[in-house]
Formats: structure tokens, sequence, C-alpha cells
């Protein structure tokens, strides 16, 4: 089971590194923050999604 922790506000966007891949904090429109966990792959994948959506 997770821990529960206290909301704390939204805070920026965070991306750690956690063991073999990488955790990214969104915050969200309403308050919180959607916590997703990407492998390096995936984290590659995002990049290059973004790059092109925003025409890079």
């Amino acid at each position: 089971m997770a821990a529960q922790k206290p909301r704390t506000g939204d805070g920026p966007l965070e991306v750690t590194k956690e063991g073999r891949g990488m955790v990214m904090r969104l915050p969200v429109e309403g308050g919180g923050r959607l916590v997703i966990e990407l492998s390096r792959d995936e984290a590659a994948d995002l990049h290059d999604t973004l790059a092109e959506t925003l025409g890079q």
C-alpha cells in the first residue's frame, strides 16, 4: 500500500530518477498532482512526441 502524504499544494512539474526509471509529478487542475512512472524508453517517446507537437 502506498504511503499517505498530506497535500502541500500543487507545486511545479517535477521529474526525478528513481531506480531504473523516472517519476513525473504533474500538477492537475483542482489540486494535487498526477504521478506517472516512466521507463527510459517511455520518457524518450514522450520527449519525441512533445517535440513534434511543439514543432521543434
